[in-house]
């Protein structure tokens, strides 16, 4: 599976709605597992995001769905990175001529 990195910020409803993160960070991993991924690590963050989650989906329709799901609730803002772990990264230079 793929990973991904999720980047979040609050919204104005996000964090007037902040005492609930907890519950609909538990909902979105049901949600993500339900999609046929997994969230291998999340972390309230102090700097320009909020939040950071680090996720595996089985392809990139997934996480863009997954992606769309989670900023339509309305209380965070999504930057989504693709990851490359350092032994595929090392098959792409590879590759290079």
């Amino acid at each position: 599976m793929a990973t991904y990195i999720m980047l979040m910020k609050l919204t104005d409803q996000g964090i007037k709605e902040i005492k609930a993160a907890p519950q609909r960070l538990q909902q979105n991993i049901k949600r993500i597992e339900a999609m046929g991924g997994k969230l291998t690590a999340f972390y309230s963050v102090m700097g320009e995001y909020d939040y950071v989650g680090i996720g595996e989906a089985p392809n990139d329709e997934v996480a863009v769905a997954f992606c769309l799901e989670v900023g339509a609730q309305g209380t965070v803002r999504t930057t989504t990175l693709k990851a490359f772990p350092a032994e595929q990264f090392a098959k792409i230079v590879g590759k290079l001529p």
